[in-house]
């Protein structure tokens, strides 16, 4: 293999991915780079597959627990010992398909910005018809272009950045990518969001209980980034994010409980009423389904930080939450 200029290789991290990967391996297969794809106890032949379209596979050691992180990291520690000379590793998760021209679009960039540590582009839905949770998914995809905080799943990262801050968090059980971008600015590197298209992802949410727990996990990673975050120098994670669920889903109710008992029972009305202003005011600006899940959502994030808290009480680490 040809090292180029700037020389490129990718991690891929999946679990009974299935035909998602296949289609992942193929998109990226006439690149002529190095892949590795990090495996998390698949049962469905990711593995063998992986290994039929030229991928080094890294199987995670189930003594240790799983996370996206850890399998992330684990990816960047086989990729580099195989490629010594790598300048740069694409992450990408693999129910996703990457998209022509974006490997060397990101390359290109981080080439000519010496001063960027990350670059990430547009990801889509491939079904984004299928649900409303899969169009709710292709909606919060579309963010704004240009220099930003943090990226997703999906990134192009320097190297020698990553390694500078000492790469992926393996404790990290959600919510990881922006933890790691939080330590790349207070190291004083930057993030661009590229108007490029970039992958196409699978998120093949068709249930109710599938975004349900999809919320969960990002409540989850609020808490747990927030609370790594906060106890080092630099910018401290999912604040507002953290208030929100805190206020809607916990103090609301609460509060409306409390007046119901010192006040006058209709008091307790103050919760439906206020939710009830809440969706509505949502309604009219982005749609019943924004609105509805913006609503349900918050108490679905306070379920996932007192999840975080209770793996915190019991000393608990690693670990992952699946919504498919």
């Amino acid at each position: 293999m040809a090292e180029p200029d700037f020389f490129t290789g990718i991690v891929i991290i999946g679990r009974n991915e299935g035909e998602r990967l296949i289609r992942c391996l193929a998109s990226l297969a006439d690149l002529d780079l190095p892949i590795v794809y990090v495996d998390s106890a698949s049962t469905d032949g990711s593995v063998a597959a992986a290994r039929v379209a030229g991928a080094q596979v890294v199987a995670l050691d189930l003594a240790r627990p799983f996370t996206a992180a850890r399998a992330r990291a684990d990816g960047v520690a086989a990729l580099t010992t195989a490629h010594p000379a790598l300048d740069a590793i694409f992450f990408v998760d693999g129910d996703c398909e990457v998209e022509p021209g974006w490997i060397a679009t990101a390359s290109t960039f981080l080439r000519a910005h010496p001063d960027f540590a990350v670059v990430t582009g547009r990801r889509r839905e491939r079904f984004p018809q299928a649900s409303p949770y899969n169009a709710l998914a292709d909606r919060e995809w579309n963010t704004p272009v240009g220099e930003t905080e943090a990226c997703g799943g999906d990134a192009m990262v320097r190297r020698s950045a990553y390694e500078a801050i000492g790469g992926f968090d393996a404790a990290m059980i959600a919510g990881e990518e922006p933890e790691l971008c939080a330590r790349l600015r207070s190291a004083g590197w930057r993030i661009m969001r590229l108007d490029a298209a970039m992958t196409i992802h699978d998120a093949a949410m068709t249930r109710f209980g599938q975004w349900w727990r999809r919320a969960v996990r990002s409540g989850f990673g609020y808490a747990q980034a927030w609370h790594v975050t906060r106890q080092r120098k630099g910018p401290v994670l999912y604040s507002r994010e953290l208030a929100r669920a805190l206020l809607w889903a916990g103090g609301l109710p609460v509060l409306a409980l409390l007046a119901a008992c010192l006040v006058h029972p209709a008091a307790l009305l103050l919760w439906p009423v206020l939710t009830l202003v809440q969706y509505l005011r949502l309604r009219l600006r982005d749609g019943a389904a924004v609105a509805l899940t913006a609503v349900a959502g918050k108490y679905a994030e306070l379920a996932g930080v007192f999840r975080y808290l209770g793996r915190i009480a019991r000393g608990q680490t690693g670990g992952t939450i699946n919504y498919k």
